[in-house]
């Protein structure tokens, strides 16, 4: 137990020149600012300028279709066995993209080199991964539903797909229309669903000018977004911060619980809902607050025997979500670590100046307990090549949060203005499992109305909002001057869109009875 990582970040952190950082993932930044250095120039096969510019802007990054969604019917007893190989697989697409960027030149030279060298070998490992998947549920008598063999294959995505596209999505002049979810909640009104600023998105890359981030995989100038000029599209007067809560009926009540803001550096790049029992599952850094046990290998007995650093002392829930960091030049003490700057996570971590945890009701009546154990995950880390189904990202900045969420763009705040991050979990749950095979099923989102579907009981709604103190990157001939980021699986590109919040109830039963029944009755509890 305890490898929770706690390190006291240094006010003398190490300052690092860009190009070495580039070096994370195999000199990939470094490649490419070479690669674009000779681009005026015909290489040693004979390829013109364009010829090389157009093979450059081919591939950003590596598309594998998401097997743990689809595994919906897993036996119990085969679930630790899978999670090990759906764990496998993710390792597979770091390695591979680590591979995909630290051979641009190669690429440059032969036009079947990734299909060849980098995808074709990652199809043969992942079908032999999804093969043992299927015996691991074979073995206990569960069913395996064959057509999963066909996601093996991988595909390159190309360098100007947008985020807002991923995934069929289509934009109309920037802005998605029509009252797009997000992550299942209506949103109302419009989304600024990749409002382009400044030229085309690039997926990560460096084309037209466009700037690689320090770790070699993003971000890019066009993931940033005065959030000034950006037109209005939060629906106004509905909860708080714009969001979807309890409204004027129903169950009227909140619950606050105060966690901290992580100011011990309880770090690790676990992820023990969807990796348990696997180090760096995550590929990225977590900040955790509340419970501070939580790590791969931590049981349920010993997150409920924790230490917590919540107030209440009846809650030793576990909060947990990507780092955020400002890619400035610093290194932090994760640098040279898997999961960190091995994986192209690097800059300077970023402590929440606030992070506020609170539970609403619902807008249609009653809240029931949430059950021990609970685990709850929303968003989508993986969104920029998954699509944006599951995608529940809210950014925006102090003083504009009734007037503008952003999906796949970070703001640019005025000066006197914080970033901010907002998630509404999901608040229907089945009523009987306290996780299920992907994750997902055994939680939804509410319906406007609130009503929870399929049976679903209602429960308490957790929102958390994180504020920043971040220093405003300055945009700057189609490039980005020290950007922010959260940290991603590399192959994501630290695109926004992947941000996303983890949670596992661990209040006492008296605490949460508490918190129920001020929602229930219209308190305001802490």
């Amino acid at each position: 137990m305890g490898r929770n990582t706690r390190k006291r970040r240094s006010s003398m952190a190490n300052k690092a020149i860009a190009a070495s950082a580039a070096l994370a993932l195999g000199g990939g930044g470094l490649i490419w600012a070479n690669f674009y250095a000779s681009a005026h120039e015909s290489n040693n096969n004979g390829w013109s300028q364009n010829q090389t510019k157009a093979a450059a802007a081919q591939v950003a990054t590596i598309s594998c279709p998401d097997v743990g969604q689809k595994l919906t019917n897993v036996p119990q007893s085969a679930r630790q066995g899978v999670a090990t190989e759906l764990a496998n697989l993710d390792k597979q697409i770091t390695e591979a993209y680590a591979r995909l960027a630290s051979t641009r030149q190669a690429q440059a030279g032969d036009s079947g080199f990734v299909q060849n060298a980098i995808v074709g070998p990652l199809k043969e490992k992942r079908a032999a991964t999804i093969d043992r998947i299927r015996l691991d549920i074979q073995r206990v008598g569960g069913q395996f539903n064959t057509s999963l063999s066909q996601l093996a294959a991988c595909t390159t995505q190309n360098a100007q797909t947008n985020a807002g596209e991923t995934g069929g999505q289509q934009q109309n002049g920037g802005q998605q229309q029509g009252g797009q979810q997000n992550g299942g909640q209506q949103q109302g009104g419009q989304q600024n669903g990749g409002q382009q600023q400044g030229g085309q998105q690039n997926g990560g890359q460096q084309q037209g000018g466009q700037q690689q981030g320090q770790g070699g995989n993003g971000p890019v100038a066009a993931d940033f977004v005065d959030i000034t000029k950006v037109q209005g599209n939060a629906q106004l007067g509905v909860g708080q911060n714009g969001l979807p809560a309890n409204g004027n009926s129903g169950s009227k009540g909140s619950f606050t619980t105060k966690c901290g803001t992580n100011g011990n550096d309880n770090h690790n790049t676990d992820n023990v809902i969807v990796a348990p029992g696997v180090a760096n599952g995550a590929h990225h850094l977590h900040d955790y607050v509340g419970n501070q046990s939580n790590d791969a290998f931590a049981s349920d007995q010993e997150l409920a025997g924790a230490q917590t650093t919540c107030q209440n002392q009846g809650d030793k829930s576990s909060y947990f979500w990507p780092v955020l960091r400002v890619q400035d030049g610093t290194q932090d003490f994760d640098q040279n670590n898997d999961g960190g700057g091995k994986e192209g996570n690097v800059g300077k971590i970023l402590q929440p100046a606030q992070a506020q945890l609170k539970f609403v009701g619902n807008k249609k009546g009653n809240v029931v307990a949430m059950p021990t154990a609970l685990r709850i995950i929303t968003g989508d880390a993986k969104a920029f090549v998954n699509g944006n189904a599951n995608a529940n990202v809210n950014w925006s900045c102090t003083g504009f949060e009734n007037k503008v969420q952003l999906e796949t763009q970070y703001p640019i705040c005025p000066q006197g203005s914080q970033v901010v991050r907002t998630t509404n979990f999901q608040s229907c749950w089945d009523g009987q499992n306290i996780d299920s095979a992907n994750h997902r099923t055994h939680v939804a989102f509410a319906a406007a109305d609130g009503s929870c579907a399929n049976g679903f009981k209602a429960i308490p709604q957790l929102q958390v909002r994180l504020v920043y103190n971040v220093p405003a990157p300055k945009l700057q001939n189609g490039t980005v001057v020290n950007p922010y980021a959260v940290d991603t699986f590399p192959e994501n590109l630290h695109k926004p869109i992947t941000d996303h919040n983890d949670f596992i109830n661990f209040f006492s039963t008296n605490t949460m009875n508490q918190m129920v029944n001020c929602i229930n009755t219209g308190k305001k509890c802490q």
